[in-house]
């Protein structure tokens, strides 16, 4: 049988009027003194005049641009001598020129990820709300994670909340405390692959005891020379620290970006696959593995939070997590926690863990089968659980790298077992879909059921997003046909 994709008219579109303010170094610290001794060159009234055109002009664009230069002002580290008796028009004037707005979606908004909204409260009828995240792409390649919100009715109709024209950055901190299970976990885990590696060497030396753990393994060459990367990856695990953000519970869902504020992640948050966890206990938090890029290298990421105001961001870790595309089942699956991912860049695997932070060796899923995925093949997104089974959506790369949409279908007990694959993509890059940052891409970050239907949102060509429905009774069918 024909199985039908309804794709829906909507069609999400980066925005380059919506802008970030932020911290702008340049590249010197004479340049920095500088722009300091000639902004405090100013006379009085100078100042003053110079500060009220630029609050004029730019406080319509973000919600307390005073504050954002003050801010921008306390992280100026090189200042000249003998000014340390400034007043607030000078400080505010010299924030000013140490900030600039960056436009987080002037390039592309795509690889959607979709799950239920928090807060289900208030709705008619056969109508659920969601978020949608997505990857917003800026100046330089910068990816960070952008939020929308709506509502889906009894009938699939979206009914879109406004997007907010302000963008808003979280407060963040870079040491939140850590949990002991974590770090007694990770400490074992170090401990035994030093044993592993250093095998009957007994004696270390290391430099100075004033340097960090990060520097003695970096300069230590007995180390260098006798442990595995993995082990001194490990190790600069308990050096680095994981961060947290939090917005303001005043903001709006589309005004919130998740942007990167690390070194580890200073090119991109990428590719977030957003999930609604369901804890044994019945308790209900969100998590999303994303990949994090500094320019050079990937770290694969886990985010986690309960009401999308809060975020706690931390590093995957073990012989597992590596590799981009990485995305968790929305509960535990006997006893344990699950992932599907794609450890050597061409099969996807499924992986078991006590711990949602440690990741090891995974077990092969499937491998590339028809024309469509000869290339390679990976998630769209975390499984989805049906009475079925676990509905998987895949990514295919066939020939021209183009990127298509397929389906599987999991044993609901054991995940590591495909019981049907359909054979035939379930969504391509039509020929009003192919043009685009990356043409022929189809790409999806998660999707969400809503009753008996598939709500399918998914990136076109880097570009822009859509979404579409399929309904479950005859996805089914064409699954189960298929079934050898």
């Amino acid at each position: 049988m024909k199985l039908m994709v309804t794709k829906k008219r909507e069609t999400f579109k980066c925005d380059p009027t919506r802008v970030i303010a932020r911290f702008y170094k340049p590249g010197s610290e004479e340049r920095i003194r500088n722009i300091f001794e000639r902004v405090l060159g100013l006379s009085k009234e100078e100042c003053k005049t110079i500060l009220t055109d630029v609050l004029t002009d730019f406080a319509n664009r973000h919600y307390d641009i005073e504050r954002i230069f003050l801010e921008s002002y306390e992280r100026i580290k090189v200042r000249p001598p003998g000014y340390d008796q400034l007043s607030k028009e000078q400080m505010l004037l010299l924030g000013a020129y140490f900030t600039n707005e960056y436009s987080i979606e002037s390039t592309a908004l795509f690889n959607p990820s979709m799950v239920p909204h928090p807060d289900q409260n208030n709705l008619p009828p056969g109508s659920q709300r969601f978020i949608l995240s997505f990857r917003a792409i800026g100046e330089g390649h910068i990816s960070s994670i952008v939020f929308r919100s709506g509502v889906i009715d009894a009938k699939n109709n979206l009914i879109m909340d406004s997007a907010s024209p302000y963008a808003v950055r979280p407060a963040f901190e870079l040491y939140p405390e850590y949990d002991r299970h974590t770090v007694t976990t990770q400490i074992r885990k170090i401990v035994g692959r030093i044993e592993e590696d250093l095998g009957s060497i007994n004696r270390i030396e290391f430099p100075e005891k004033s340097e960090n753990i990060a520097e003695k393994i970096d300069k230590t060459q007995i180390i260098i020379d006798n442990l595995g990367r993995e082990t001194r990856d490990m190790m600069k695990w308990l050096a680095k620290s994981d961060y947290e953000i939090t917005f303001d519970d005043s903001t709006a869902i589309s005004e919130r970006v998740i942007f990167p504020v690390v070194s580890r992640e200073k090119n991109g948050i990428e590719d977030a696959r957003f999930v609604r966890f369901t804890d044994d206990n019945g308790d209900v938090r969100y998590f999303a593995t994303y990949t994090a890029y500094c320019g050079h290298g990937i770290l694969p990421m886990l985010l986690e939070t309960k009401d999308f105001l809060k975020f706690k961001m931390c590093a995957l870790n073990g012989r597992g997590a590596l590799n981009k595309g990485m995305a968790l089942f929305p509960r535990k699956v006997n006893g344990r926690y699950m992932m599907i991912s794609r450890q050597d860049g061409e099969n996807m695997y499924t992986m078991q863990s006590d711990n949602v932070f440690f990741w090891d060796d995974g077990k092969q899923l499937d491998s590339p089968q028809y024309s469509w995925e000869f290339f390679q093949i990976g998630n769209c997104g975390s499984p989805i659980e049906t009475e079925k089974g676990w509905l998987l959506l895949t990514h295919g790369v066939g020939p021209m790298r183009t990127y298509c949409i397929g389906v599987e279908l999991l044993d609901i007990n054991d995940p590591a077992k495909v019981i049907a694959k359909l054979e035939e993509p379930l969504i391509i890059p039509r020929e009003s879909e192919r043009e685009g940052y990356v043409p022929n891409v189809v790409y999806s970050c998660g999707s969400m059921l809503h009753g008996e239907t598939l709500v399918i949102p998914y990136g076109v060509s880097d570009t822009s997003s859509k979404l579409a429905t399929v309904e479950l009774a005859p996805l089914f069918e064409c699954l189960l046909s298929s079934k050898k």
